[in-house]
């Protein structure tokens, strides 16, 4: 084995750690896969003889390429639309009501190290630096002094930013119930109200203060909102009933979740958070070309 299938080897051992790495960066699965690429490029062109820890390495490069494609995003102001919901991670539902039958290798992994989608919206809101800061700490335990020189700062500056994000996102972000099939009854319960028109039904299984968002992409900006409070959010269940008949069980980031079929064709992901028993975040993504990029096959 030469010297670049030997890197290569030992690139691939670390793929799927870097992808959630930059997936949790990004919310974006392509950007994701496109930043990992960037990653091994760099990899192939550099003398790592002198490196001991080899995944930590990869993890500040994928870490540094995302940093620039968000601070590109900002600069640009890519982010025209008042609400936009991470790409979900789906995985159809096992016999016990959590499982990733279907999945390729790679899949499974992301799905199963997968964050939710309510989280991945607050992660939106920090600035790229604050957002390196806590997913390479917080998430991935890299070191503070490992984190300051990828972001220009000293490793006490950098410990700053992630304290930041963290406050941010306990006061934004709730952790979700930890058992996945009672996650599961409840979204059932709030499936089987919106499909009786059941307005006191949907309100028994939505928290007081729950937040709903809903992202149509670019072709429907109009339709995209975000929605507050179990009233509100019923009634925009009960508007979209219809829909509720195609609804079918899903794991999406982990959680309970739903992929709605019209005609064969999904045509929304609504990865619901549960919490104490009531769905306290409702983020539905029904931008139809992004949901043609994604891997729904696992359903089929």
């Amino acid at each position: 084995m030469d010297e670049k299938d030997f890197l290569a080897e030992r690139f691939e051992e670390h793929r799927a750690h870097l992808r959630a790495v930059a997936y949790r960066m990004l919310g974006s699965l392509s950007e994701a896969d496109d930043a990992v690429q960037e990653a091994w490029l760099r990899l192939s062109r550099s003398d790592v003889s002198g490196v001991a820890n080899l995944g930590g390495w990869l993890t500040t490069v994928v870490g540094r390429v995302c940093l620039d494609l968000l601070r590109t995003r900002t600069a640009r102001g890519e982010e025209p639309f008042d609400v936009r919901v991470p790409d979900p991670v789906i995985g159809s539902v096992t016999s016990d009501g959590s499982g990733t039958e279907g999945a390729d290798p790679e899949h499974q992994a992301l799905l199963a190290d997968a964050v939710g989608l309510a989280l991945l919206v607050v992660l939106q809101t920090l600035a790229p630096a604050e957002r390196l800061a806590f997913v390479l700490h917080d998430m991935f335990a890299v070191p503070f002094d490992e984190i300051g020189p990828v972001v220009g700062r000293t490793p006490a500056a950098a410990r700053q930013l992630a304290s930041r994000a963290r406050r941010r996102v306990r006061g934004a972000a709730t952790a979700p119930d930890a058992d996945v099939a009672r996650q599961r009854e409840v979204v059932d319960a709030f499936l089987a109200a919106a499909r009786d028109g059941d307005f006191e039904g949907l309100l028994a299984v939505l928290d007081p203060d729950v937040v709903l968002r809903a992202d149509t992409g670019a072709g429907f900006p109009g339709l995209s909102r975000t929605v507050h409070g179990a009233r509100e959010v019923a009634g925009r269940a009960l508007a979209f009933q219809r829909f509720a008949h195609g609804a079918r069980p899903a794991l999406v980031n982990g959680a309970a979740g739903v992929v709605t079929v019209a005609d064969g064709v999904p045509v929304s992901v609504m990865g619901l958070t549960v919490a104490g028993g009531k769905v306290v975040a409702i983020d539905i993504l029904a931008d139809p070309e992004r949901l043609r990029g994604l891997k729904l096959t696992v359903l089929q």
